[in-house]
């Protein structure tokens, strides 16, 4: 045991406001591997907590750690600094803050807040070494995969490789954390049709993939480098036959960029699910253009290994705006896709992206018109530039981002109209964007109020095929 060296890692809450909670996956891993090393720690959960600022101050005053570590996505940097800050009123300790919060704003976190080193990227080892070199006080200029000030400098040590096969991690040690709590928050965010009564859902997300192969312009990627990694599909039955017995887990969302990326690994996992017996429903992400027009009997297999729905995004139906996105899907194996799920009763999911600079009201015009073609109600957002992207240099080229720590500081959801790149106002792309949503909704039945029409989540019909007409 590694006793006398305390360590608080802490979980930050993104959206503090709603009833919603996820389970923080990339935080578990790294809690998990302080476990299993030995640490004394204590994880200070503020997502499911919900603490005032005041009960999070006075959390932190009464604490005696001698490191704390934290991280989240880079929407989240406001909240970042402000913990960072309580922490140093009271405690001259270091702080260790990771995931794309640090991987793609290092010199940003290093000059505006009290963090003192971040993580780049995969935290997994990083964490352990760097934990030990902070208790055995050597040098942390030999980790690999951090950076730090020193000397009115920021320093970056020897990039760290990328975990080879994704099978070599530990399953995440679930106990660490109030389950109770996000098995009954979690499966708020699953929408309707539920596959079992509402009441009797047990959810939770499970990582099957790390990285994406895409390079989409507006999307950043923790995971540095363009390799994408799986783990097998016994590996990911293992752990699912874990969470069923233990947790009684019967719903299951597999939180990747990219979830099912071949026929033959979509098969062997469907084939596996039913020969295991797992009876579990899940939800996935797949590419537009993942299902052709003779692949039926696929989409019917993953249908019979539980499959609920799958998330694949449209973006835009204009041909000019998705390759500035650099997205290489076409709009008709978009619209073949969609009817092919609807077909064999598996829920299309899609999202659109508003606001390119080449984006018109005509071109908006046409991404609402497919999507009602093919009687699907999309999960709208605006355009939010993240740094690290080429969306975000160009908004900086373009002078809409001229403060970079005051645009990160009221960064918000991709439904909160931040930027605008193009030559409409903002009332008349938010005017095109609610009538075209409401129009969708009364076709489908969905009953959604005005305020409800865009947000982060998505919504579907009680029975899409009775409006394929």
């Amino acid at each position: 045991m590694n006793v006398g060296f305390r360590i608080l890692l802490i979980n930050i809450s993104l959206r503090p406001e709603s009833e919603k909670i996820y389970f923080p996956i990339g935080f578990a891993y790294i809690a998990t591997a302080i476990s299993n090393a030995g640490f004394e720690f204590e994880i200070l959960d503020l997502d499911a907590l919900r603490l005032s600022d005041e009960e999070l101050e006075m959390q932190i005053k009464s604490s005696q750690y001698n490191v704390v570590a934290m991280g989240c996505i880079v929407t989240g940097y406001r909240y970042i600094k402000k913990v960072c800050e309580l922490i140093k009123k009271h405690h001259n300790i270091p702080i260790i803050v990771g995931n794309s919060v640090a991987t793609s704003i290092p010199h940003i976190l290093m000059d505006k807040t009290q963090a003192d080193i971040g993580v780049i990227g995969e935290g997994d080892i990083t964490i352990i070494e760097l934990i030990n070199a902070l208790r055995d006080k050597t040098p942390i200029e030999e980790v690999k995969g951090i950076f730090f000030r020193k000397n009115g400098e920021v320093i970056f040590t020897e990039e760290r490789e990328l975990i080879k096969s994704l099978d070599e991690l530990p399953f995440i040690n679930y106990d660490l954390f109030d389950m109770d709590i996000y098995l009954k928050r979690f499966k708020l965010s699953i929408s309707e049709p539920y596959p079992i009564e509402f009441d009797k859902i047990k959810a939770l997300p499970v990582n099957t993939a790390r990285g994406c192969p895409f390079q989409c312009t507006f999307c950043y990627h923790v995971f540095r480098g363009r390799k994408y990694r799986y783990r097998s599909v016994e590996n990911i039955v293992s752990e699912l036959e874990l969470l069923k017995e233990k947790y009684g887990v019967n719903y299951i969302q597999f939180a990747d960029e990219l979830s099912l990326f071949s026929k033959t690994q979509a098969e062997k996992l469907a084939d596996y699910f039913i020969k295991k017996k797992l009876n579990i429903f899940w939800e996935a992400d797949c590419r537009a253009g993942f299902f052709k027009e003779n692949d039926i009997e696929l989409a019917k297999k993953l249908k019979l290994a539980g499959c609920v729905s799958l998330g694949y995004s449209l973006e835009s139906a204009e041909e000019t705006i998705l390759k500035a996105m650099d997205k290489h899907i076409k709009i008709n194996d978009f619209e073949v896709q969609t009817k092919i799920l609807q077909e064999v009763g598996i829920i299309p999911v899609t999202s659109i992206v508003i606001g390119y600079p080449q984006e018109t009201p005509e071109t908006l015009q046409k991404t609402f018109d497919c999507c009602l073609k093919c009687n699907i109600f999309p999960s709208a957002g605006y355009l939010l530039p993240q740094p690290g992207t080429p969306m975000y240099d160009l908004a900086i080229e373009m002078g809409l981002i001229k403060d970079e720590e005051e645009y990160l500081l009221r960064m918000g959801d991709r439904q909160d109209f931040t930027i605008n790149f193009t030559k409409m106002s903002q009332e008349e792309i938010e005017r095109i964007t609610r009538k075209n949503l409401k129009k969708i909704s009364e076709k489908l039945n969905l009953g959604l109020k005005k305020e409800r029409l865009i947000k982060t989540g998505h919504y579907i019909q009680k029975d899409f095929r009775k409006s394929n007409t």
